[in-house]
């Protein structure tokens, strides 16, 4: 693969672990699209869950664009992999939904930390501040908007309510 001539201060381990976070914010607006689109089935019919799994799954594609036009900036290569399907396909009710969106943004987080330690070690200031600017403080606020419905479904009971 030719190397890119606006390249600068970019390592290898990094551009690897943006196409990983590329993949995993896919992933994660693909698990979204399948919790949207059972919250509108007739037998399911709950339109506020359907519309909130909706606009997460949108802004997860968002966050992948981010990330391809940052890789593109920088010099990088956006090597797009196989997207993973859903871990399930019946969601049961939206508690449980809850808690696997919980599961995915936690895991996201993770990965961003991660990222975030390397590029740090790697010396990649910009890199850093894109990750602190447009994702740490958002994924901390939807983890806490996340944990604050499972906190009101479980007050609802709504786990036994099918």
């Amino acid at each position: 693969m030719e190397t890119s001539q606006i390249r600068q201060n970019y390592d290898r381990d990094c551009e690897a672990l943006i196409n990983k976070m590329i993949n995993l914010e896919l992933y994660a607006g693909y698990t979204y699209t399948s919790m949207a689109h059972y919250f509108k089935r007739d037998d399911v019919a709950l339109p506020g869950f359907a519309k909130f799994f909706k606009e997460n799954s949108e802004e997860e594609r968002e966050h992948a664009e981010k990330f391809m036009e940052f890789q593109s900036k920088r010099g990088g290569r956006v090597m797009l992999q196989d997207i993973k399907k859903p871990d399930r396909d019946v969601w049961d009710n939206g508690l449980i939904a809850m808690q696997c969106a919980l599961q995915l943004e936690k895991n996201v987080n993770q990965a961003l930390l991660d990222l975030h330690k390397v590029a740090s070690e790697k010396g990649d200031p910009h890199l850093c501040d894109f990750l602190e600017t447009h994702y740490l403080n958002e994924q901390v606020e939807a983890i806490k908007k996340i944990g604050d419905h499972i906190t009101n479904l479980t007050k609802m009971d709504a786990g036994n309510n099918r």
